[in-house]
C-alpha cells in the first residue's frame, strides 16, 4: 500500500462532510432555522416551502435581529452565541448551542440573509454559494430576521438523488413545523406551502395549541397528564384505549421545550397502558417534560434529537406512575351509539370516556344489596367465589380426593348445590337488581344505571385469570390442585426442552411436573383453572400459544406465559354459564385493575346508553 501524506481538509470539502450529519433532508434545514429564530425571542414565526423544500425554505421572524458583524459571522463553523466556556454545555437552557447549522446549511445551499435589529436604522443582507462566496450589503428591511435556503444540495447531486418524493418530504417538513408549534404556544406560527397557507396558529394556550395542531376534539380522546416532583414536572395528555393508533409518528416528548426522542420514556409511557397495546400498537401523547438541564444531555449528536438522563431509572418511573394514575382516573368503558351512514346503513361509533374518582365503577351491573367488596360488586364471600370461579371452567370445586369420591360425583354434588342455591341468591337479589341474562352463550348483557352494559364472556375471564397469574408470579405462593390420576404427555423435542426451560415459572403458575424422557412429562398437578379432563390439551395449547407470542411480539417471559395460560384456559365462546356465575364473572371483572380491555388489546364492555334505546324508538 502507498503511503500518503496526511493533510489538512480545505473548509469546503470539511463543510460538506459536516452538512451530511446537521443537513439530512429539507425538514432539518428548517428545524433550524425555526430553533434560530426561536432563540432570537421571536413572537411570530413565518414558514415559506417551495418545491417541498427542495427550491426554497424560509423562515422570517420577528426576533431581535443581528448586528453586521453577527450576521458576518453566523455563516462560519462553530459560530454561536449561546456557550462561551465549557461549564455553559452543562446547563443549556437554548434551542442551538453547537455553532454548526447555519454554516453547513450554506455548504450545501444558496442561502440569503436579511436582518435588521429593532434599534438599527439599516439592517445587513448576507448572500453565500459555492460559485460566489460571500456577498454582504446594507439595506433597509423588516426587523428581524429572514432566512431563505435556495437549491438544497445543488452543489452536492448524490445527496439531492436521494430525497424522496415531494409528498413525502412535505410531509417530514409539516411533521417538524408541527413540533416547534407545539412546543411553543406562545408564538404565532404561519406555513405557506406553494403559495397556499396551510397552517395559520395564533399565539395561544398550551391546550387551545393542542387542539389547533392535532384536531378540535383531541381532549375526547385523551387522558391530562399533570404531576411534580422536586426536579422533574410533566404536563400533557396521553391516549385513552379505544384510539390506539398504528403510526409511531404520534408521540411527541418535549424536555424542557425541545422536541426530542427517547426510548426510556416511549416505554415507560407504553408499559403504563398494561397489556392493552398488542403489535402494531401505538398511544398517542404529547409529553411535556421539565428538569433541571444539569441532570440532562442533549449533547449527544449534531442533531439534537437525542437525550441522556443522569437518573435514567427514576424518570422511568416517575412517568409510568404518572400515565397509569392518569388512566386510572376514568371509566374506561366506550359507550356505543348508532349513527347514520346513507344508504351503506347504520354504524356503530363510541362516544366520550366519563371521568371517575379513583376505581369508581358505578356504572356497573348493581349487584350489590349489602356491604361487600369496595373493588367489586362485593355479594360473594371468600368461599363462594372459590367455589364459583372455578365452576366458570365446569369445575365446580375441588377433584373430590379428600372426600374420596371420583370426580363426577363431586361435580354433581357441587352443580346440584350451586343450582338450589340460584333461586334463593335471585330472590337475595330483589328487584333493585340489575338484570343478567347471556345472549348465544357469547355475551353477557345487563342493566346499569345509564342503559346496558355489554360483556364478552372468553375475554372478561381471560382478564381475571391473567391477573390472578400475574399475582401467582409476584407472590411466588403457588397453588397447585394435584391430579387423581397423574398424565402422561409426550411432547415434541422443541416443546420439551421450552418446558423445561419454563418450568419454574410453570411452577409458580401452579403446574406439578416431573420429567421422564427425552419427549415425555407427567402432569401431577395443575392451577385451579385448568379444566378437569384437559389439562394435557391444555398445556400444550399454552406452550403453542406462548411460542407464538414469542415470535410476533417481544414479551416478558411471565407477562407471555400469563398471556397464554389466560387464552387456554378461560371460558370459550359458547360456554353456557348460569345467572350465578355470569353474576360473579362480572364482579371479579370489575376487581381487576383494567377490566375494560383483554390481555390481547380486545375491548371487553361497551355500553348502550338510555338515551339511544329511546332515539332509535322514537322516544325523543
Amino acid at each position: 500500500m502507498n503511503y500518503e501524506e496526511i493533510k489538512i481538509l480545505p473548509d469546503y470539502i470539511a463543510n460538506k462532510i459536516a452538512a451530511g450529519e446537521v443537513v439530512q433532508r429539507p425538514a432539518s434545514v428548517l428545524k433550524e432555522l425555526i430553533e434560530n429564530s426561536l432563540d432570537a425571542g421571536s413572537k411570530k414565526i413565518e414558514v415559506f416551502i417551495k418545491n417541498a423544500g427542495k427550491s426554497l425554505i424560509q423562515v422570517a421572524d420577528d426576533g431581535s435581529g443581528m448586528s453586521f458583524q453577527d450576521a458576518l459571522k453566523c455563516t462560519m463553523r462553530h459560530a454561536t452565541s449561546k456557550i462561551k466556556t465549557v461549564e455553559d454545555l452543562d446547563r443549556i437552557t437554548t434551542y442551538g448551542f453547537r455553532g454548526e447549522a447555519l454554516s453547513s446549511i450554506a455548504a450545501v445551499s444558496r442561502l440569503e440573509l436579511k436582518t435588521e435589529r429593532y434599534d438599527d436604522e439599516l439592517g445587513t443582507l448576507i448572500r453565500y454559494d459555492d460559485e460566489s462566496g460571500l456577498i454582504h450589503e446594507k439595506g433597509s428591511f423588516k426587523k428581524g430576521t429572514s432566512i431563505s435556503v435556495k437549491n438544497l444540495f445543488y452543489n452536492t447531486p448524490a445527496r439531492r438523488n436521494f430525497l424522496k418524493s415531494n409528498s413525502t418530504e412535505l410531509k417530514h417538513l409539516i411533521e417538524t413545523f408541527k413540533r416547534a408549534a407545539l412546543s411553543n404556544p406562545g408564538v404565532s406560527f404561519q406555513l405557506t406551502n406553494d403559495d397556499d397557507l396551510i397552517f395559520d396558529f395564533s399565539s395561544a394556550s398550551e391546550r387551545n395549541r393542542l387542539e389547533d395542531v392535532i384536531a378540535d376534539n383531541i381532549y375526547d380522546a385523551v387522558v391530562e397528564l399533570h404531576e411534580e416532583s422536586d426536579f422533574i414536572k410533566i404536563e400533557g395528555c396521553a391516549a385513552k384505549p379505544t384510539y390506539l393508533k398504528k403510526s409511531k409518528g404520534d408521540q411527541y416528548l418535549f424536555i424542557n421545550r425541545r422536541y426530542v426522542t427517547s426510548k426510556i420514556i416511549n416505554h415507560a409511557v407504553f408499559s403504563a397502558y398494561e397489556n392493552i397495546l398488542e403489535k402494531g400498537d401505538y398511544p398517542f401523547f404529547v409529553i411535556y417534560l421539565s428538569i433541571d438541564p444539569e441532570k440532562i444531555d442533549i449533547n449527544v449528536h449534531p442533531s439534537k434529537l437525542e437525550v441522556k438522563f443522569e437518573d435514567e431509572k427514576t424518570i422511568y418511573k416517575f412517568i409510568n406512575a404518572v400515565v397509569k394514575k392518569a388512566l386510572g382516573k376514568y371509566d374506561l368503558v366506550p359507550s356505543v351509539k348508532i349513527t347514520n351512514a346513507g344508504i351503506a346503513g347504520d354504524k356503530l361509533s363510541f362516544t366520550n370516556y366519563r371521568e371517575t374518582a379513583g376505581n369508581d365503577f358505578s356504572d356497573v351491573p348493581n349487584f350489590r344489596t349489602g356491604p361487600g367488596n369496595s373493588k367489586g360488586t362485593g355479594i360473594f364471600d371468600d368461599n363462594e367465589i372459590d367455589l364459583l370461579f372455578d365452576s366458570l371452567n365446569k369445575k365446580l370445586g375441588i377433584t373430590g380426593i379428600e372426600q374420596n369420591i371420583t370426580p363426577d360425583e363431586t361435580r354433581r354434588e357441587i352443580a346440584h348445590k350451586s343450582d338450589e342455591s340460584e333461586n334463593t341468591e335471585s330472590k337475595r337479589f330483589g328487584e333493585e337488581s340489575s338484570f343478567i341474562i347471556s345472549l348465544h352463550n357469547k355475551y353477557i348483557l345487563s342493566q346499569i344505571k345509564t342503559g346496558l352494559m355489554i360483556i364478552d364472556q372468553h375475554v372478561a375471564h381471560e382478564r381475571i385469570l391473567y391477573e390472578k397469574a400475574l399475582k401467582s408470579f409476584e407472590s411466588n405462593m403457588p397453588f397447585s390442585q394435584q391430579l387423581l390420576f397423574s398424565q402422561s404427555v409426550e411432547l415434541d423435542p422443541a416443546d420439551y426442552e421450552l418446558t423445561k426451560e419454563l418450568d419454574s415459572y410453570l411452577t409458580q403458575l401452579g403446574f406439578s411436573l416431573k420429567y421422564l424422557s427425552r419427549r415425555t412429562i407427567e402432569i401431577i398437578g395443575v392451577p385451579s383453572d385448568v379444566n378437569i379432563g384437559s389439562e394435557a390439551e391444555t398445556f400444550k395449547d399454552i406452550l403453542s400459544e406462548y411460542r407464538r407470542n414469542r415470535v410476533e411480539k417481544n414479551l416478558d417471559v411471565r407477562d407471555n406465559l400469563a398471556k397464554s395460560f389466560s387464552c387456554k384456559t378461560a371460558i370459550k365462546a359458547g360456554d353456557k354459564l348460569n345467572e350465578r356465575e355470569m353474576r360473579l364473572l362480572v364482579d371479579q371483572l370489575f376487581a381487576t385493575s383494567m377490566p375494560y380491555v383483554c390481555p390481547h388489546g380486545r375491548p371487553i364492555v361497551i355500553k348502550i346508553s338510555l338515551t339511544e334505546f329511546d332515539k332509535r324508538f322514537g322516544r325523543t
